[in-house]
């Protein structure tokens, strides 16, 4: 920007968009003065270096307004976790969906965690089953992100809305 420019000729783009030519560094600078605005260095690594003049307190301005812009517009959800047990009763696995559900209408992920302890290791089978139960009865309101995954003591499965 400006005297930071290294280059001895550019080609100047002017304010409004229109290419005015090769000059020197020199009189580019000059010419950007005369406006008010600045030299900015657009492609260093053309030949010659094409420098734009424009106002860059504005145009940095503008662009953190567009990455504001671009951030609200992101959809923001969170990872919400129900975590149960191969010996987890029918009507607890319902109260589990209520909340399940209450999750998912938020617009939030829902991160299923099945632990075994001790000796209910040799319990995988009922662990499934019960994996199996919950997507159906979320079948409704939630997809399967990804798939139980076993990691040793724990399965995990990740809920989405539909």
């Amino acid at each position: 920007m400006n005297n930071q420019i290294r280059a001895e000729e550019v080609r100047i783009i002017g304010s409004d968009g229109e290419q005015i030519g090769v000059l020197p560094l020199t009189a580019a600078l000059l010419k950007a003065e005369e406006q008010g605005l600045d030299l900015v260095e657009v492609s260093p690594n053309a030949k010659p270096p094409v420098c734009k003049i424009m106002d860059y307190g504005k145009y940095k301005y503008q662009r953190t307004k567009q990455k504001q812009e671009a951030k609200k517009k992101q959809k923001g959800y969170q990872i919400k976790e129900i975590k149960v047990r191969p010996k987890t009763e029918a009507h607890d696995l319902e109260t589990k969906v209520r909340n399940i559900e209450r999750f998912i209408d938020k617009n939030n992920k829902v991160k299923i965690t099945l632990v075994f302890r001790g000796r209910e290791i040799i319990l995988k089978e009922q662990g499934q089953q019960i994996l199996k139960k919950l997507v159906e009865m979320t079948q409704d309101f939630a997809q399967v992100e990804q798939a139980p995954k076993y990691e040793g003591r724990i399965v995990t499965m990740l809920l989405s809305p539909k």
